[in-house]
């Protein structure tokens, strides 16, 4: 029996259009078997094998953005830059969003800016429920920060889980999970496409809202150069874990900041668009013969 797995990738804000791709697979009746999500794509992912419904979660993660406690945090400023926030990676958007720069370097007495509590109650947008309990088969991709190794979370607590994979660095504090201090799974991998196999996918369509990498000013300080070498590391990462999937779609979001909350509607119509442009190799992963699928997939790893 055929069992295709969703690979929802992170990118903040962009990862957004991971709704639109559910949308639209769920209007053409095509089944989800199981999910995988980093960052983003795991909050996206952990309430759609939750709810069972990407209106559902397009109803809450609107509910959420549009909450004052949310609008209190202020994350919006970032799109108000004049340089475009596009053009920045999250480390440089972050300390822009202090607005005094003290702040920053006060908070760097901590491991992270937001504290727990503040941190509990955004993630409340998450059920606080087994894993094991979901209808679907879902798994959430963390680093582990003392082994350094990635962790595909696919028991326990979802909330926990889901924090763990989106505990960006210096933002969120880390998550203590059994041994493992965990943060944000993308700074392992953005987009899991071999880790949803883990949980019983045998064909793997896998959603890339990760940035393209921009020519770049010679760094003037040392800050500067750490940052570009984070976006580096990131973007060939990627490319090397997206040969992993059968299928890639690339929602035409890249031009976005992770914090385009703003943009919501827009970049979730480019999941949709995307994947309706992409349908039919889908229906054909899909419904792909699985030993045929199986022979495709030992040559694919042969060439690569």
């Amino acid at each position: 029996m055929a069992h295709l797995g969703l690979a929802l990738g992170g990118g903040g804000a962009r990862g957004l259009a991971h709704i639109g791709v559910l949308k639209v697979l769920e209007r053409e009746h095509i089944k989800i078997q199981a999910i995988t999500g980093c960052s983003m794509g795991s909050i996206v992912g952990a309430l759609y094998a939750y709810l069972g419904q990407a209106q559902k979660v397009e109803e809450v993660i609107h509910q959420t953005l549009h909450s004052s406690f949310i609008r209190k945090l202020g994350l919006q400023s970032l799109s108000e830059e004049q340089e475009p926030a596009s053009a920045k990676n999250y480390f440089e958007q972050f300390f822009d969003l202090i607005s005094v720069r003290l702040q920053a370097v006060k908070a760097l007495g901590r491991t992270s800016y937001f504290d727990e509590e503040t941190t509990e109650k955004i993630f409340e947008i998450i059920p606080d429920i087994p894993i094991e309990e979901l209808p679907i088969p879902f798994s959430a991709i963390a680093t582990d920060l003392v082994s350094g190794n990635e962790i595909n979370i696919d028991k326990g607590s979802l909330r926990l889980a889901v924090r763990a994979s989106s505990a960006i660095p210096g933002v969120f504090p880390p998550v203590q999970i059994d041994d493992y201090l965990l943060v944000d799974g993308s700074a392992s991998e953005s987009v899991p496409a071999g880790r949803v196999r883990e949980i019983g996918a045998d064909r793997v369509l896998a959603v890339d809202v990760t940035r393209d990498i921009k020519i770049f000013q010679e760094p003037q300080n040392i800050l500067e150069i750490l940052l570009r070498t984070e976006d580096i590391t990131s973007f060939h990462l990627s490319k090397i874990r997206l040969k992993e999937a059968d299928l890639v779609i690339h929602p035409k979001v890249k031009e976005y900041s992770w914090v385009d909350f703003d943009k919501t509607d827009i970049i979730i119509a480019a999941g949709e668009i995307a994947t309706l442009e992409n349908l039919e190799e889908i229906k054909k992963l899909a419904n792909r013969n699985s030993y045929l699928l199986e022979l495709e997939q030992y040559l694919k790893r042969l060439t690569s």
